[in-house]
Order: structure tokens, then sequence, then C-alpha cells
């Protein structure tokens, strides 16, 4: 069997790296850009169907692989693209752009590092900080807030909603993302929002009655609307210290049932009390690899609430270039090269967008953040994930760059036709 190159030299890395990305959201084309402006490279996507404003780039070999996101598929992929990887001398380089894959991935780590390099955390790591339960554990232990919380147990078929003591609405969520991923039934979102003991009644059997037995999250809803979010995005390097911190300030999410929370507008912004309770967070987990949080301001408490941690880049891991930070040379210098990350202080001076600016200016309410979101279009610093300005991209991935870009106008205009409250 083959193995994987040892003691690679960074003269040697651009000539013998071979990323492979696992997963076709924006956070695989901000990989692709990555790659490419690190070294050059040009990266192996794997999907389980065809992203057409991702395949369609120059930049990468996307392949669709049937059944990918199931363990025996993946891992077999994995294994046999491995051998052939390091046949031929490449540096087989693996990273993960989804809950499910990075599990996979993590649970199967010691396996897979015979052929692959990859900065996906331990499974104890990983298990510890995505199971909510353990992650608000740790919150209260490094005096992060979060809302008040209850644990409901979709594996028990006589349990019921036990919503006593809590106020509607409500949030409703899984405590496991990526064993979630694999449940059906009618009437699947990302988050719930909760406006009635049925409804949560309704939820959480249909879920018992699925192939999903982790737990669901009942949660106070903390009020305001979507600019009264937050993400930060980090690299914590082997002893558990920051390498950069990237914060943004959401402006609009993503309401459609599928994409609720996913950031469609947001800012550049220094947030100290942020950065050092995600600090806190990871040090005390021994977390070692990018990972984001999202925490939303609490008006009556005056306080940010942690909401969950993700261990993989985000979504919107464009803001990380944008911030000036070059992530997957980051990850390739430590984890390959074995160099500790030096400290960078990335910009705040961006602005991302995954929608047009009509969006922005019907759903947004009035206010400095809206303004800045605006004037960010009209001086065309507005940046789009799948929009590679100087990238010089094949015309077909900006072709349907643009459909999905200008596709946000009807999917808002059908999931938020109000607009977002302030």
């Amino acid at each position: 069997m083959a193995s994987r190159p040892e003691n690679v030299t960074e003269r040697d890395l651009a000539s013998v790296i071979q990323p492979v990305i696992l997963g076709a959201d924006y956070s695989a084309y901000a990989y692709v850009r990555a790659f490419r402006e690190a070294y050059g490279a040009r990266p192996i996507i794997c999907a389980s169907f065809d992203v057409k404003s991702i395949s369609r780039t120059r930049f990468a070999d996307y392949r669709v692989v049937e059944g990918i996101d199931e363990p025996e598929v993946l891992l077999a992929t994995l294994r046999e693209m491995g051998e052939e990887l390091c046949s031929a001398g490449r540096l087989p380089f693996l990273v993960t752009c989804g809950d499910f894959y990075a599990r996979i991935v993590s649970q199967h780590k010691a396996e897979l590092e015979r052929w692959f390099y990859t900065p996906v955390v331990d499974f104890a790591v990983l298990d510890l900080v995505t199971q909510k339960e353990n992650f608000y554990r740790v919150c209260d232990e490094v005096g992060v807030a979060y809302p008040r919380t209850r644990f409901l147990d979709c594996s028990d078929p006589s349990a019921e909603a036990d919503d006593s003591g809590f106020t509607y609405p409500l949030v409703a969520k899984p405590s496991n993302s990526a064993a979630y991923h694999y449940a059906e039934f009618e009437g699947k979102k990302k988050v719930f929002y909760v406006d009635e003991p049925a409804e949560l009644r309704r939820i959480f059997d249909a879920l018992k009655r699925s192939c999903y037995d982790e737990s669901l999250i009942v949660q106070e809803y903390v009020g305001g609307g979507d600019s009264h979010m937050h993400a930060v995005y980090l690299y914590a390097d082997e002893h558990s210290d920051v390498s950069f911190c990237v914060c943004g300030h959401v402006g609009l999410e993503d309401h459609a049932p599928g994409a609720i929370g996913n950031a469609v507008a947001m800012t550049g912004e220094k947030n100290p009390e942020l950065e050092e309770a995600a600090a806190r967070f990871v040090k005390r987990v021994g977390y070692h690899g990018m990972g984001t949080f999202d925490a939303k301001w609490d008006e009556r408490t005056g306080t940010y609430k942690f909401l969950e941690m993700n261990a993989r880049p985000g979504r919107s891991s464009w803001i990380v270039l944008l911030a000036g930070v070059n992530f997957a040379r980051v990850q390739v210098e430590d984890v390959v090269l074995g160099r500790r990350p030096e400290r960078v202080e990335p910009s705040a001076e961006w602005v991302y967008v995954a929608a047009p600016r009509q969006v922005i200016e019907r759903c947004m309410p009035a206010g400095a953040l809206r303004d800045r979101i605006l004037a960010a279009f009209r001086e065309r610093r507005a940046s789009f994930a799948l929009d590679w300005r100087g990238g010089r991209d094949a015309l077909a991935q900006r072709l349907w760059a643009y459909v999905n870009f200008y596709h946000q106008i009807s999917k808002f205009k059908r999931y938020l036709p109000d607009g977002d409250a302030s």
C-alpha cells in the first residue's frame, strides 16, 4: 500500500500538494481560491450532486460521487483516491465542508492519515464541541452566556415535548447536526421557530419517527432580528492558542427552510468580547484547527449569547479571505510543515454578501449596519462568495454564480415577504 510523503519542505509544497475537498457549499469555493492563491493548486472536489456554480470552475476537478455522504461510500472513495494520489507521488490534503463529512473523517482519522494530511480536529474534541449538551456545559465552565435550554430525547418514543417554564416563541433545533443530515420527514428545517405548544409536539413527534435518535434542543428565543447575530471564525494551534480570529456582524440571514441562519450580508468588526470568549472556550477543550461560533446579542441582558460551535470552516469562510488571511495556507503549514502559526490580526474592512442590493434594501431595517452594506454595493466593495474578482474563472462558473445570486430575490420574497425585524 502507498502512503503519504513525509518530511516535505515548504519549497516542495507547490509541486506536490493535492487538496481534496469534501462538499460543495460556499466554503468549498473559498477553499478553491485559497489553495490556488497559496500554492497554485487545483483541488479535487467530491460532492453528492452537481452544484453548477462550483462544478463549472476551471480551478478544480469536480467529481460527483453518488452516496458520498454515507460513511461506507466516503471511506471507500478516500481509500482508493489516497492510494492513487500517493502512488503518483502527490501529497493529499483533505478538508471538509459539512458537519457530517467532518464527523466521518474525524472518526476515521487514524486510518485516513496513512494517505492524507488533514486539519480535521480529533474525534474526542469534535464530539465534545458538536454535541450541544457538552457545548453548553463548557460554556458554563468558561463563563460564556447562552440561551436557557432544555434537551428532549428523540430516541425515546414515549418522551413528551416538555416546554414547562418556557414562554413562546421558542427555538428548536437538533443537538447533532451531522446525525440530523440523514433524517427525512415532512417540514424538515435547519432551525425551527416555534409559536405554540402544538407545533413543538408536531416537530418532536416527527423527529422521533425518523432515524434521528439524538436530542432536540428547545431554547428561549433571544429577541431581535438578524442584525443581532454575530459570527466568529478562528484557527487554534496545537496549544489551543488562537492564531487568527475574524468577527463578522450579520446584517441579514437566509430564511429558506433548509438554509435558515446562513448569512447573506455581513460586515467585519473588531469585537474583543467575542474573541476573548471564543478563545477561552477553545483553550478549555484543547481545540486544534479551524472552528466557527454563532452568537446573538441579547438586548435584555446586554450580553452575547453563544448558540453553537462548528468544528470546521463555516459556510461563509470567504470572509476569512476578505479579512486578509489565507486559511488554507495556515492549515497546511501547521499540519504538514509542523510550523506553529504566527498570530495574525485580520482586517475588519470588508463586506460579504450573498444576495443582491434590492434584497438588502427591502429586508434589512434602517440603521448604520444597513447603510454600511449598501455603501459597499455602491462602491463595488461588496464581495459575493462565488464571485472571484480577478480570478478569471470560467464563464460558465460566473454565469451560474449569478443565477445563484439573483435567485435570492425571489427566495426572499417568498420566505421573508415583510422584511426582517430590527
